[in-house]
């Protein structure tokens, strides 16, 4: 059993659900994000999320841009993230790990290649942002032979024979984008969720992950009882970015981050 599949099912026999935070690799610098994602588990992260940093992340609005761009003077490549995911598997043998990005430094590195060094490294599951189901070819074959779950993404204005369509082949769970528009830039009502939900359920026995928009202890738990899971981004980046002075660093980075996951966490299994 995958560790996604094996962590669901333990939380749903615990009646909850679950709290994926997001955390941006080598923002601002590999030792911080390799700190604060050894970190994590403890803090509460049922699953976590890595951004892989990208010169034209589309999806994302200013606050995961301007984390990729510190990522990526950093020294970021996707060789380096698996790096980072490998040296958290020493440590961490359970917690499942998703990278999201975008399709091209995968296209570079070979589709191949990368899902077996991905799997080899630790990594649970990918969110390729840019790559519809129509071409989702250049992946599933290497990601099916490796055992990389290839997380869908559904919105708002996805169509219900568009959701069978997305859904019919999905692995590991589903991740709900709840707004139309880019990352931090706004929230679904509770009620829009509750509406959205049942329709997505109709289409797959996945769980399904709520994102983009969720910032508040009370979002998280709203979005982790109506839907599987809550996946917090944009908040923990800019709590994170509002503690960096000039760009790196302090001794306020990685506990204010944490703090904040903790409030989170608590929210979450209240």
């Amino acid at each position: 059993m995958s560790r996604i599949k094996a962590r669901f099912e333990a939380l749903k026999t615990e009646g909850r659900g679950a709290l994926i935070p997001y955390l941006q690799a080598f923002d601002p610098d590999y030792e911080t994000s390799l700190e604060l994602l050894k970190a994590m588990p403890a803090a509460g992260a049922d699953l976590i999320e890595i951004g892989v940093p990208f010169s034209d992340p589309s999806a994302d609005g200013p606050t995961i841009q301007a984390a990729a761009l510190r990522g990526l003077k950093a020294g970021a490549t996707l060789g380096g993230v698996l790096e980072m995911v490998r040296s958290f598997r020493e440590t961490d043998a359970e917690t499942p790990i998703i990278l999201m990005g975008y399709l091209n430094p995968i296209d570079s590195y070979g589709p191949a290649e990368f899902c077996f060094d991905a799997v080899q490294a630790g990594v649970d599951g990918i969110i390729v942002v840019d790559m519809p189901t129509e071409e989702a070819d250049l992946l599933d074959a290497h990601a099916r032979a490796a055992g990389l779950d290839i997380i869908s993404l559904v919105a708002p204005t996805t169509a219900r024979t568009r959701l069978f369509h997305v859904l019919k082949d999905a692995s590991g769970f589903v991740y709900y984008v709840s707004i139309t528009g880019i990352t931090g830039t706004g929230s679904a009502s509770q009620a829009q969720l509750e509406e959205a939900l049942p329709k997505i359920r109709e289409a797959t026995d996945l769980p399904v992950a709520i994102g983009f928009g969720i910032s508040t202890p009370e979002q998280a738990r709203a979005a982790s009882r109506i839907g599987d899971a809550a996946v917090v981004a944009s908040a923990l980046i800019k709590t994170m970015a509002g503690t960096l002075s000039e760009g790196q660093a302090t001794e306020k980075t990685v506990p204010s981050v944490l703090k904040q996951l903790i409030e989170l966490s608590a929210a979450v299994r209240g």
